[in-house]
C-alpha cells in the first residue's frame, strides 16, 4: 500500500504534551514523507519523519515519541531516543563553539543541542564532555542546556535511608572530593582520601548513601557496608594471587593506592577481607607479603 493522506480526526480529549520528553501519541495521518501526530489544540498536526515511523504502524495507533522543536522552532517527532530529556543531568560532548553558545551531542541525527554563553560556567572546546542540565528556555520556550547546576539540583527533602545503592553522575573535581548528581536529582559528595581510582566530570558510578549531613547534604561512598563487601573482595584477592604465583609483596604499611591497583577495593576492606582468609586458613600473613596455602 502506497503511503497517502489518510485524515483521522484528532482527539478532543489528547493529554497534555511535554516539550523535550518522550509522549504517547496517535498517528492521524500517512503522507509520503511521514506521519502527521495528534498534537493537540498547542501543537496542532506535529510530523514524525517516514524514517522513524515503526515498521507496520497506521493511523489510529499510538506510539511513544520524542517531542522537540527543529531548527525553525517547529514541533516534530522522532522514535530515535535522545541522550538526555528535559529535566535530566547528563554529560553531553561539545561538537561546535559559535557567536551563540556551544552545541552538544544530543544523539538526535541534525539536531544538536544549544548551550548559550549565559549558562556556561567556563569557557569549553571542541570534544570536550560537560555535565549540564536539560531544561526548557522560560523566555522562548526552547530546549537548551545548562551548566548551572545548582538552579536545578533539587532542595527538596529526599527519602534516601543509609547505605542505599544509587546512580552517580560525577561533576566536577575539588579540594574535598567530588561533587555528584545522585539518581538525577540531589546533591552528594565522595570524598578524596576515600576514591582510590581516576574520576572525571561526567563519569557515571554506582554509589552508596553514607550519611546525611546537617546542612541537607549527602556523603556517598563507592563501597558497599560490611561483610557483604569483604565476602566480594576474597576471590579477587584469591584469583591475584593464584596468577601471581601465590605470593603478593603487600602489606600493612602498603599504600592504598597499590592495594586499590591490585584488587580494586580500599586498604580497610582489604584489610578485613585478608583477616576472613586467615581465619579460613587459604593465605598465610608472612612479614614480606601474603602468600597461598
Amino acid at each position: 500500500m502506497t503511503r497517502m493522506d489518510q485524515p483521522l480526526n484528532p482527539s478532543e480529549n489528547s493529554p497534555a504534551l511535554e516539550i523535550g520528553r518522550f509522549n504517547r501519541m496517535r498517528i492521524v495521518k500517512e503522507v509520503e514523507f511521514g506521519d502527521y501526530l495528534d498534537g493537540g489544540e498547542e501543537f496542532g498536526e506535529v510530523l514524525l519523519p517516514l524514517k522513524a515511523v515503526p515498521k507496520g504502524a497506521k493511523p489510529g495507533d499510538e506510539i511513544d515519541v520524542f517531542l522537540y522543536l527543529d531548527s525553525e522552532d517547529r514541533p516534530i517527532t522522532t522514535t530515535i531516543e535522545p541522550l538526555a530529556q528535559v529535566g535530566d543531568f547528563a554529560a553531553l560532548t561539545v561538537v561546535e563553539v559559535t557567536e551563540f553558545g556551544a552545541f552538544l551531542d544530543w544523539g538526535i541525527p541534525g539536531k544538536d543541542l544549544l548551550l548559550p554563553f549565559r549558562e556556561q560556567t567556563r569557557p569549553l572546546e571542541v570534544r570536550q564532555r560537560v555535565v549540564v542540565h536539560v531544561t526548557l528556555d522560560p523566555k522562548q520556550g526552547r530546549i537548551v542546556a545548562s551548566m548551572r547546576l545548582n538552579k536545578f539540583a533539587s532542595k527538596t527533602r529526599h527519602d534516601f535511608r543509609i547505605w542505599d545503592e544509587v546512580h552517580l553522575l560525577i561533576c566536577k573535581q575539588t579540594d574535598l572530593g567530588y561533587p555528584a548528581i545522585v539518581n538525577n536529582s540531589h546533591w552528594g559528595l565522595l570524598y578524596a582520601n576515600e576514591v582510590f581510582e581516576p574520576l572525571q566530570e561526567g563519569d557515571e558510578r554506582t554509589g552508596y548513601i553514607k550519611n546525611f549531613r546537617e546542612d541537607g547534604k549527602i556523603d556517598l561512598t563507592l563501597h558497599k557496608l560490611g561483610y557483604q563487601k569483604v565476602e566480594q573482595s576474597l576471590d579477587p584477592i584469591l584469583e591475584t594471587l593464584k596468577a601471581r604465583g601465590g605470593f603478593l609483596p603487600v602489606t600493612d604499611k602498603s599504600s592504598p593506592e597499590t592495594i586499590y591497583g591490585l584488587f580494586g577495593i580500599s586498604k580497610k576492606t582489604y584489610k578485613k577481607s585478608v583477616g576472613a582468609l586467615f581465619k579460613q586458613r587459604l593465605i598465610s600473613i608472612d612479614p614480606d607479603g601474603i602468600r597461598l596455602t
